[in-house]
């Protein structure tokens, strides 16, 4: 899978996922909930269907936060399956 260039990155961002970054070639988004229960659920969550996609996120949780960083390690930057996981993990964030 070919990787997008940083422009097209960033003009997807602005476009369809506004409230994501661009950092060392990787989407970033860090999420705040009530309690570590809903935080791990999300993370739960997503688990799920990282697994579907065998596409998996990189992601750290401190208590109520869950931080996740997006990237195609083999693509070497970020590709199509990057912005289907962060789409997917908006979705879930909202329920």
């Amino acid at each position: 899978m070919k990787p997008f260039t940083e422009h097209e990155v960033k003009e997807f961002l602005t476009n369809n996922l506004k409230d994501w970054s661009l950092e060392k070639n990787s989407l970033n988004r860090e999420f705040k909930f009530k309690s570590f229960v809903e935080a791990f659920s999300f993370m739960t969550a997503i688990a799920l269907v990282a697994e579907k996609l065998d596409h998996h996120p990189d992601w750290s949780n401190s208590y109520n936060k869950v931080s996740i960083s997006l990237t195609n390690h083999e693509a070497k930057g970020i590709t199509q399956l990057d912005f289907d996981l962060a789409k997917t993990i908006d979705r879930i964030y909202e329920k």
